[in-house]
């Protein structure tokens, strides 16, 4: 299998000296901590996909999240391309056999089979396609082979006064559509749990996984941080907590690049979080306990002061990521071990979907206390959300579900009741 890797990226320039080519670093050049970089299984670069995101990291254009998302894309793509043996410069005549043709199939395949999300396919095909219209650009491949065919899409934009205007844009052939479900879908297209099975999760979690596990999933669903957030917790952030001025229990963290310490949080928003006490003497204690002490002294000294580390010493999450190796793996553990349990919740269950729980809960009590208008901004302020229309979806999520309650509950009334007569009918017969 192909490999993602993340390199520090220091720029070098070439000279000949004396016949003999010489490296020096560039003075004031930029360094990239993070660059993605992608390896056949024979341990060989991909040279031509890590050349394209070196160009766009270094441009400035592109934020580097941006790259490591369509590196992870090309990954998948390598991935592909290994297991079924096809070369990614394959474009025979016959279009059913052009590898881009292929690898769109098999994406649909498994869209329909439930093995990915819509969304991602279609993020997956579109950097794909880009990194191709890259390597077309800078004549790596022939411009006479046929790869698509293209496609001028007319989009409609209407302005807040009502004019129309066309917005043309390019496609191709090999565009896939993302066929959303049906639904309100919350942050991330991911529904929460009960309060029941919040609590049933987190015994769980407590008695059959590790400690840091249990306390991830904890700040998950009680202060509804990102997993990129809590992963890249410092302990300094704990020690200068501060208690919010109307209620004595609760506390503020904060995060954000304009924090201190600095915190990962998405789209770099900078604020403060919600956390309670019991919660935060919970972190304090295992911050100062002799199983982190011990992580701590395998830590490189730059990490020594995150909260959460692996077993290895390593941090669960890179720095301004989202994306954890180390807790998928131990989240597919937890969630086997639940389900051979009996636990049906546990089958499906994402760890995101700790921070639905959370601002769920926390609109349910603010439209309890204050009304719909005041609970947007109480979500707003405590999910760290850019802008209200992320936090109305909470609030429609909770006003939709009494009416579904009823009828729900309705439904199964006269169901039982048709249940009855007919028993009742096969009794008199």
């Amino acid at each position: 299998m192909a490999r993602l890797e993340f390199i520090r990226y220091v720029p070098h320039r070439s000279k000949i000296v004396d016949g003999c080519i010489e490296w020096s670093s560039v003075r004031n050049g930029n360094v990239i901590d993070g660059l993605p970089q992608i390896v056949w299984c024979n341990s060989t670069p991909w040279r031509e996909a890590n050349l394209w995101a070196c160009e766009r990291a270094t441009s400035k254009d592109v934020n580097l999240k941006t790259v490591e998302s369509n590196a992870r894309a090309l990954h998948a793509f390598a991935n592909w391309l290994e297991e079924t043996g096809t070369d990614w410069w394959d474009f025979p005549p016959r279009k059913a056999d052009r590898c881009l043709v292929r690898y769109r199939g098999a994406l649909i395949k498994a869209r329909n089979e439930g093995d990915i999300a819509p969304s991602t396919i279609t993020e997956r095909m579109a950097a794909v396609v880009r990194f191709y219209r890259w390597l077309h650009a800078m004549q790596l491949l022939s411009p006479a082979w046929p790869m698509w065919k293209e496609r001028i899409i007319g989009i409609r934009l209407t302005n807040a006064v009502g004019f129309e205007r066309t917005m043309q844009v390019n496609s191709t052939d090999l565009a896939i559509p993302n066929r959303r479900a049906l639904g309100e879908r919350l942050e991330d297209g991911l529904l929460p749990v009960s309060a029941h099975d919040r609590d049933d999760i987190l015994a769980f979690a407590k008695e059959s996984a590790s400690e840091e596990l249990f306390l991830m999933l904890s700040s998950g669903f009680f202060s509804g941080m990102r997993l990129g957030t809590i992963a890249d917790l410092k302990i300094r952030t704990l020690e200068r907590a501060v208690p919010d001025p109307a209620t004595p229990e609760l506390f503020r963290l904060a995060v954000g690049p304009g924090a201190d310490p600095p915190v990962n949080t998405k789209f770099d928003v900078t604020g403060h979080v919600w956390i309670t006490r019991a919660h935060l003497d919970e972190l304090r204690n295992y911050a100062y306990s002799v199983r982190r002490l011990k992580r701590q002294g395998k830590a490189a000294p730059e990490n020594g002061d995150i909260l959460f580390l692996t077993r290895f010493g390593n941090t669960y999450a890179m720095r301004g990521s989202d994306k954890s190796p180390a807790l998928n793996v131990e989240m597919h553990s937890f969630r086997k071990r639940g389900a051979a349990s009996g636990m049906a919740v546990l089958r499906h269950f994402h760890f995101h979907q700790s921070r639905c729980t959370f601002a769920t809960e926390l609109a349910r009590l603010a439209i309890r206390a204050g009304g719909a208008i005041n609970a947007i901004s109480i979500i707003m302020e405590a999910m760290l959300h850019r802008n209200e229309a992320t936090s109305f979806k909470y609030i429609k999520f909770i006003e939709k579900t009494p009416a579904k309650e009823a009828a729900a509950n309705a439904f199964t009334r006269d169901f039982l009741g048709l249940i009855k007569e007919r028993e009742k009918d096969a009794a008199d017969v």
